[in-house]
């Protein structure tokens, strides 16, 4: 089971997962997303990969802000630690219900995003739910899967989802107090 963030962001993790004789299915569970219409643009971005790429996609179309803000507030500074950690529990409980033995994330694609962090929740989560979490940097494949997405005029997001990210992506002073 292969958490899906993305439609650009999942176009390099499957090509890679099946040249290793791997058939991911995907999961699209994303409540961090803002605003809504954000939302619905990487649903049908994913829509839209998966059609052409022939990926079954599991679809939680619940706009789930309000649940994943109740999560973060008074923690905005930990928010990746608490996304990470919604978006995975969810993939590997749904692993564990529908008998899939292993569960990855498209999130480790993005040069963007924290790495071992989400390699640490997944694992936890793997031994909680008595499954394996697959790691893969498919960080090397970024621009290749960026390149990818442009030729196929996939929607291609400017931030990471979040409300918060959102503010950092248009918001200078903040995106260089949070990098410091």
């Amino acid at each position: 089971m292969l958490h899906t963030c993305c439609g650009p962001c999942t176009l390099y993790p499957l090509r890679v997962l099946r040249e290793e004789g791997l058939e991911p299915v995907g999961f699209f569970f994303n409540p961090n997303i803002h605003p809504y219409r954000e939302f619905r643009k990487r649903m049908g971005a994913l829509r839209e990969v998966a059609e052409r790429r022939h990926l079954e996609v599991i679809w939680h179309r619940d706009y789930g802000l309000r649940n994943f803000l109740r999560e973060v507030v008074f923690r905005e500074e930990d928010r990746c630690e608490v996304c990470y950690y919604l978006r995975l529990r969810e993939t590997a409980a749904l692993a564990r219900k529908e008998g899939y033995p292993v569960f990855s994330t498209t999130l480790l694609y993005s040069p963007f995003q924290q790495h071992e962090l989400i390699r640490d929740i997944g694992e936890t989560l793997a031994r909680r739910f008595g499954l394996s979490f697959l790691y893969r940097d498919f960080r090397e494949g970024y621009g290749e899967g960026q390149r990818e997405a442009r030729e196929m005029g996939i929607y291609r997001q400017p931030y990471c989802g979040c409300i918060f990210s959102e503010e950092e992506r248009y918001d200078k002073k903040l995106r260089r107090r949070r990098r410091a």
